[in-house]
């Protein structure tokens, strides 16, 4: 090499040296060879990491201990305990599961139980999707949600009892029944007077199926008298005056009344003064089993029927005039029960839901909705093949959520249930506690409807475990 070549690579040497790399042509001096470790790196490495690790193991003990007293103990014990009989002395083995699916009372709980894991998350969780969709387009959606969401700030004993008053058969306690009641009236004429009858001694007897049919025939001239009691004294409330009604030409005329005294004092049959008449009464007039002539009684109780018909014919008041009262749907009977406090448990979950999905609509790219509704898809069609499938994941948080939550279902059961409903409501949680701390204390029966119970969240809880890991993958 000439004298230029070497000084040249001289100085390109040094220009490296000084920007911190090691001279071209072989390592710096008194340094590591060029792309190794440096010197103790490994051990440094190792050093952290293992400190690490005793880190980590010793904050992670007080939360291992507190699992395994509060989790894995009591999973170990009850397995151990459902393999005894009552008492803990003897060994059945799996007596207590066999047992525990020859119950009718235990079998009644489990078919309880496919209704909650089938209807209400289900419910609960589309109702969510149709809030939290159609909350987004109004302007008081925020106000709603706070609404729709309050009741999960109730507690399960509350709703209860509220519930139970809901429910209640009395229209005058039971909201539910009250506006049944007030929507069956409105298209279903109520009774003039539920429950009347006629006095004893007069002439109308029972003639079949609540109707009053009259013993003798109805002559021409001679007023009609129907006087009746067990009126309700708010069906007379305001009533006029009975009046006695007087023979008219080409006419049967009569008088319907309520035959009592307020004070005592008055005459069977006969209108006393200030005896209230029954207005709205249906009289008819029935020759051979046919009705040939009605009225109805006006506000001072007469009533007219036509001569030519209605003479030598029996007067007949029909069923209809004293029918009870519609006092609405028994909510908490034994066949509307299991519905009826699903219905309680969706009008506390369906706020959570609505949250949970209104958050991962809040994430939906608004430009896959925009263009789909620029290339002319409908609303129907946005929602249906577009918001769906994108809330998907969400959708099935929510949906496993509230399913492993309806597995543990107890309070609200118990509390708005009545005694008389109780054994077509129950569901296995409220069977495990009946079992191990009610009137007939079986504690290895308890265990068992436990461990059963742990067996049928396990699937669920797998479910879980995987969206979690390919959630984590994304």
């Amino acid at each position: 090499m000439s004298d230029a070549g070497a000084g040249a690579g001289a100085d390109a040497g040094a220009v490296v040296a000084a920007e911190g790399g090691p001279p071209v042509g072989g390592p710096a001096v008194g340094g590591p060879p060029v792309g190794g470790p440096p010197v103790g790196g490994g051990a440094r490495r190792r050093a952290v990491a293992g400190s690490r690790r005793w880190v980590a193991v010793v904050f992670l003990l007080p939360a291992l201990v507190l699992l395994g007293a509060l989790v894995v103990y009591p999973i170990g014990f009850s397995v151990y305990r459902s393999l005894f009989d009552a008492s803990g002395n003897g060994f059945v083995g799996l007596g207590n599961y066999g047992a525990m699916f020859s119950d009718e009372g235990i079998r009644t709980a489990l078919k309880n139980n496919v209704v909650w894991v089938v209807v209400a998350p289900a419910v609960s969780t589309a109702l969510g999707l149709i809030f939290a969709v159609l909350t987004e387009r109004v302007r008081w959606g925020t106000a709603f949600k706070l609404v729709a969401f309050m009741p999960m700030a109730i507690s399960m004993l509350a709703a209860g009892i509220i519930f139970r008053l809901v429910y209640d058969q009395d229209p005058q306690r039971g909201v539910a029944d009250a506006v049944w009641v007030a929507v069956h009236d409105t298209f279903a004429e109520p009774a003039p007077f539920p429950g009347a009858k006629p006095r004893p001694n007069a002439d109308l007897r029972a003639s079949g199926g609540g109707a009053f049919t009259g013993r003798s025939v109805v002559r021409a001239g001679v007023p009609v008298d129907l006087p009746l009691v067990a009126v309700q004294s708010s069906d007379v409330r305001g009533a006029r005056p009975a009046v006695a009604a007087r023979p008219r030409a080409g006419q049967v005329t009569g008088t319907a009344w309520l035959d009592f005294t307020r004070g005592g004092g008055g005459r069977p049959n006969v209108i006393d003064p200030g005896e209230k008449a029954l207005a709205g009464l249906t009289v008819e007039a029935v020759k051979g089993g046919r009705v040939v002539a009605s009225a109805v009684t006006a506000a001072d109780g007469t009533f007219a029927l036509p001569a030519a018909e209605a003479v030598g014919a029996r007067v007949r008041l029909p069923a209809a005039n004293f029918a009870a009262a519609y006092n609405g749907v028994d909510w908490l009977g034994p066949a509307l029960v299991t519905p009826a406090i699903i219905g309680s448990y969706v009008w506390m979950w369906a706020g959570f839901a609505m949250v949970l999905i209104a958050a991962g609509l809040a994430g939906v790219p608004r430009e896959l909705l925009e263009a789909a509704r620029v290339d002319g898809a409908g609303e129907w069609q946005v929602f249906r093949r577009i918001t769906v499938p994108l809330l998907a994941p969400v959708l099935v948080v929510v949906l496993v959520t509230l399913m492993i939550n309806v597995l543990k279902i107890f309070d609200l059961v118990y509390i708005i249930a009545p005694g008389s409903s109780l054994r077509s409501a129950n569901v296995l949680a409220l069977q495990l506690f009946q079992s191990s701390f009610g009137t007939d204390v079986d504690e290895g029966l308890g265990s068992a409807i436990a461990v059963f119970l742990l067996v049928l969240v396990m699937p669920v809880m797998y479910v879980n475990l995987r969206r979690i890991r390919k959630e984590r993958r994304r």
